[in-house]
């Protein structure tokens, strides 16, 4: 069985690195039903149903062989017209970055909008979109753990260029530790 955070090659035949890459998709947008990656096994487990009255405004995954400072794959939501199904492959680019805090610790989610999507794809930066999306995509994140008892704290939205910084560090991140044998998952 094919793992999809180490056996999806992050690179896009779109564009290159960190530009343009794949995502895998875990939660479609619409969807109050957090799925996450089960890093042993590949596959998706249900994680919680969202205690509070929101839903993910964007289709929500990560990049394929990434490792985040929160020991997971880097977060990405990939705007599109569509929900995703999950565990779909899917060429994004990223037109900026979310960074928050959750538990005290960093989380940052790559802003990307889908290739494949004739509306979307015409959005170059995060400053292109209607600001309405994003006052949308930080109010569910300041929200959606609220009635968990669970303390967010959401930055601005950053443009396209800090996004490729991260997603390039977390490149990194995972290649040093699976060289080391340190990566879940892999035998």
């Amino acid at each position: 069985m094919i793992h999809p955070w180490h056996d999806v090659t992050p690179a896009s035949e779109r564009g290159p690195l960190p530009l343009e890459f794949k995502s895998v998709i875990e939660i479609p947008k619409g969807s109050n039903l957090k799925f996450e990656l089960d890093k042993s096994s590949g596959l998706l487990k249900l994680d919680r149903v969202l205690s509070s009255a929101v839903y993910y405004p964007a289709n929500y995954g990560f990049i394929p062989q990434t490792l985040a400072e929160d020991d997971d794959p880097l977060d990405v939501l990939v705007y599109c017209t569509e929900e995703i199904p999950p565990l779909t492959i899917c060429n994004a680019r990223a037109v900026g970055l979310m960074s928050m805090i959750d538990h005290g610790d960093p989380d940052h989610k790559i802003i990307a909008v889908l290739r494949e999507d004739p509306i979307y794809n015409e959005f170059r930066g995060a400053s292109n979109f209607p600001q309405h999306i994003f006052k949308l995509l930080r109010r569910f994140f300041n929200d959606y753990k609220a009635l968990e008892g669970k303390d967010v704290q959401v930055d601005e939205i950053l443009p396209a260029e800090a996004a490729h910084a991260i997603i390039d560090d977390c490149l990194t991140r995972y290649a040093r530790q699976r060289q080391q044998g340190k990566m879940k998952g892999l035998s």
